[in-house]
């Protein structure tokens, strides 16, 4: 299993490691936040040397309750700093958090190569489109709402079966069929309470129907702070072992904070193949 990015094909034949910067002064993980040059490249850096084949970048937080940022803002949080990364780290393969296809759009331009999209294209219908078109990658995860809403929006009679109507239905519609390769991720914390996050992970394998990526971004969420009964700065411990479950269920990507204990992750479950 390869994915295209930009010409440089990326194998997922083993699972891989996407580390996440946030360009965000609101973020929910504050060591996750960069918002000077000099941490960004640090950062960066220290992510790519510990073994993330992938670096994410986001300008707008989606975290439960974060403000609404207009795209100029999301702009100028990103395309310099994707431009910057991408002229420093020659190999690097960046992904552009973002719902907005305009910004999508000129992140590609300035050296980006996947889009992640946590609306699938519900937000900006032409988001499917502008993938088609570039020819890159596109995450597409589920959600209900807004961050401003989602959490009032977690009525669902099979919180499984509904995500797996979501995508079936996606993937079929004829934007989705011209993108050359989606990745899916079911959205761990975006319109699921705890006990449907869990549900989700212990079904994931189910996911692998569609014969495509999965990626996972649980990396020290609320599903993880609520059962350890902590605070995101000590939930590592426990994303690990959310990671663990994950890829035993075919997790292809992780999308995390921490590199290096992602990676350990993925190396024991390894030695079970």
């Amino acid at each position: 299993m390869f994915i295209n990015c930009n010409g440089k094909l990326l194998s997922l034949e083993k699972p891989i490691v996407m580390g996440i910067i946030n360009l965000t002064p609101d973020s929910f993980y504050e060591n996750s936040r960069k918002l000077t040059e000099k941490k960004l490249l640090g950062t960066c850096e220290k992510m790519l040397y510990e073994g993330a084949e992938i670096i994410d970048i986001g300008g707008y937080s989606s975290r439960p309750g974060a403000p609404l940022v207009n795209e100029e803002e999301e702009a100028r949080r990103t395309l310099k700093s994707i431009a910057l990364l991408h002229n420093h780290f020659k190999e690097i393969i960046l992904s552009i958090d973002t719902t907005r296809n305009n910004i999508a759009r000129q992140a590609i331009e300035n050296g980006a190569a996947i889009i992640n999209d946590i609306s699938a294209g519900e937000d900006d219908f032409q988001m499917l489109t502008t993938a088609a078109s570039l020819q890159v990658p596109l995450i597409m995860m589920h959600k209900k709402g807004t961050p401003q809403t989602m959490q009032q929006l977690t009525n669902y009679e099979d919180v499984t079966e509904e995500v797996l109507e979501y995508f079936a239905a996606k993937l079929i519609s004829p934007p989705s069929l011209n993108i050359h390769d989606i990745i899916i991720d079911v959205g761990f914390g975006f319109a699921k309470n705890t006990t449907q996050n869990y549900q989700l992970l212990s079904a994931l394998d189910r996911f692998k129907i569609f014969q495509k990526p999965i990626m996972v971004g649980l990396s020290r969420k609320k599903m993880i702070q609520n059962v350890i009964q902590s605070d995101a700065g000590n939930a590592l411990n426990g994303t690990s072992a959310a990671h663990t479950i994950s890829l035993l269920k075919g997790a292809n990507i992780l999308r995390v904070h921490d590199v290096k204990e992602a990676i350990e992750c993925i190396k024991i479950v390894g030695m079970l193949n």
